[in-house]
């Protein structure tokens, strides 16, 4: 090529001819087919290989007493073997407590027949009052707090499971809490039971509590 013929302009493209012509290069070569074998070979048994079963640390930590291990529609099943029946569940510093948030001043427990509230003429428990109030939240009497105006010390989490549906929590019951000193997280009650075992498993008994309505909950008189 003479020094004119490298001096003179690009020939633009009959395309575009506002931008000369370009030319792509490939240095790969498509592959013709797809290989026909996807064995990798045999499996490595070298040391370095990551266990992951031995990343859980909790694997032999064994659950708390209180833990929960059925939930029931008239009560629960615990770890230590007891059954609470009739009635929710009050967990605070390793021990279980019978649980009725529902009870109000005045409400008398009993059968039907005998004109109370609690349960039907044939002694069927059936676990029902008035646990929302008026605006769709959930609220109890201060009075079923007393086991945490008690104990010490005091739990740093209360997991409250407000029985087969989750409910917000009313403004009034919050600040009970908040006077006691502890923090609460609401969930429907499997949740809450779950999550529970799980935290109580890794902070201790001491840090966590539960409180918890029965599956079989029906919102009442």
């Amino acid at each position: 090529m003479t020094l004119s013929q490298r001096n003179q302009p690009t020939k633009p493209s009959p395309t575009n001819p506002q931008h000369p012509t370009s030319r792509h290069l490939h240095a790969t070569a498509r592959p013709l087919a797809a290989p026909k074998s996807k064995d990798r070979g045999p499996p490595s048994k070298e040391d370095t290989q990551t266990d992951f079963n031995a990343l859980d640390v909790l694997a032999n930590t064994p659950p708390p007493t209180t833990a929960v291990d059925v939930c029931l529609a008239d009560g629960f099943a615990l770890n230590s073997g007891l059954r609470i029946t009739g009635a929710g569940a009050l967990l605070v510093g390793g021990e279980a407590f019978k649980w009725r948030p529902w009870v109000r001043a005045g409400r008398k427990e009993g059968t039907l027949g005998a004109g109370a509230a609690g349960d039907d003429d044939k002694g069927v428990a059936s676990p029902g009052g008035k646990l929302l109030n008026a605006k769709g939240q959930w609220e109890c009497d201060r009075m079923a707090w007393g086991a945490l105006e008690v104990v010490w010390p005091k739990p740093d989490l209360l997991i409250l499971g407000t029985g087969p549906g989750i409910a917000p929590l009313s403004p009034a019951t919050r600040r009970d809490l908040t006077e006691l000193g502890v923090r609460v997280e609401v969930q429907d009650t499997r949740n809450a039971a779950a999550q529970y075992n799980m935290l109580a498993t890794e902070r201790g008994l001491q840090q966590v509590a539960a409180a918890l309505v029965p599956l079989g909950w029906k919102e009442g008189s």
